[in-house]
């Protein structure tokens, strides 16, 4: 069985399920897919995407504000705070910096993610880090906050073992989205390889970066097994070892409890 540790299933093209999200869901299962972590973008969004996963207990939410969204409400620390209070909630987040889209004076990103490491430290749940060359500061601001007291997660690996190092060093995990499969992401590749046992784990970043052999088309978060094949083969292990290790460290990173 697998878990898809970062997906936006609000966004997934729902056509080829005749637009029900239950026969997704009902696909998913079929597929081996045990667990999902629906990740949060913005906050005006956010209420629809509660009610379309709220009789799932397969699916758990985060909650926060993406680093590149900057034309809409600003999140506040407290309305953060009592969003995250829902028990489906398990993470803060997706929260970063990003250099590649955002420009100008960034400022405001810089603060809005301070803003979302004292949530999640105040909650005591992990953080989801989105960062795009934006590394040295971003990793330069998880220290000063001390965001080690709660952790998280490094979603989408796009960097290099020694930052791979850095950030396992502050608590955070290493997650590999269908990037690692590309021909050109040798250095993730190299982590993935390195990477200890007890730190990583995958995701689809579904509706985005599609892994080989499905890159270009729409994402989906049964494509994670596309993710373990090939980790496995860089790691010389079976998909098995890799589902049952990322699923494991999952758990463990999340709280979140084994089904029954």
């Amino acid at each position: 069985m697998f878990i898809d540790s970062h997906c936006h299933l609000d966004r997934i093209d729902l056509a080829p399920y005749n637009h029900d999200f239950s026969a997704f869901m009902a696909d998913a299962k079929r597929q081996q897919i045990a667990h999902m972590l629906c990740i949060a973008i913005d906050l005006e969004s956010y209420p629809a995407m509660i009610e379309l996963v709220a009789d799932y207990p397969e699916i758990s939410l985060s909650v926060g504000v993406h680093p590149n969204v900057h034309d809409k409400q600003e999140p506040v620390i407290d309305e953060l705070i009592a969003l995250a209070a829902n028990p489906k909630v398990v993470a803060v987040g997706e929260t970063g910096l990003d250099y590649f889209r955002s420009e100008g004076d960034l400022a405001w990103q810089h603060q809005r993610f301070r803003n979302h490491i004292a949530v999640a430290k105040a909650v005591n749940k992990p953080l989801i880090i989105h960062t795009r060359e934006a590394n040295t500061d971003a990793l330069k601001v998880l220290k000063e906050l001390g965001a080690d007291a709660v952790g998280g997660v490094i979603h989408c690996f796009t960097e290099d073992w020694a930052f791979a190092q850095e950030a396992m060093e502050l608590g955070f995990y290493i997650s590999f989205s269908g990037i690692v499969t590309f021909n050109n992401a040798k250095a993730i590749q190299e982590v993935a390889q390195k990477i200890p046992a007890e730190r990583f784990l995958i995701e689809t970043d579904s509706p985005y970066l599609a892994p080989i052999p499905k890159r270009g088309k729409p994402n989906y978060p049964t494509y994670v097994r596309y993710v373990a094949e090939f980790i496995a083969k860089l790691r010389d292990c079976s998909v098995e070892e890799v589902a049952q290790q990322s699923s494991a460290n999952f758990h463990r990173l999340f709280a979140v409890p084994h089904a029954a």
